[in-house]
């Protein structure tokens, strides 16, 4: 059986209105390729190191659907509104059963 994986973003939002775009086509990337929302914004404690403000975490079925849906034409297309709307940084990381 497939592990699941997790895509982790943590974000400093620069532009509030562009960034309302990118999150139009993200959103549909997520729901495109299975996306299961466990984190979207909320307050968060930093117990250590540095963050920005901004964290998603959405759970995909593996590894593989959590690349495709970061390869994937509506996400390259979100991407391009996010680089001049925000910092960000984004890993997927393979979950276990």
């Amino acid at each position: 059986m497939t592990n699941p994986a997790y895509v982790i973003v943590n974000v400093n939002i620069t532009d509030a209105t562009q960034y309302d775009q990118y999150r139009v086509l993200s959103s549909q990337a997520m729901t495109e390729h299975g996306a299961e929302i466990l984190v979207r914004g909320g307050a968060q404690t930093i117990l250590e190191g540095e963050f920005h403000p901004r964290t998603v975490i959405m759970k995909f079925a593996s590894v593989d659907k959590a690349q495709a849906f970061y390869d994937s034409q509506t996400y390259i297309a979100a991407r391009a509104l996010r680089k001049d709307a925000s910092v960000a940084n984004m890993v997927i990381v393979e979950g276990v059963m």
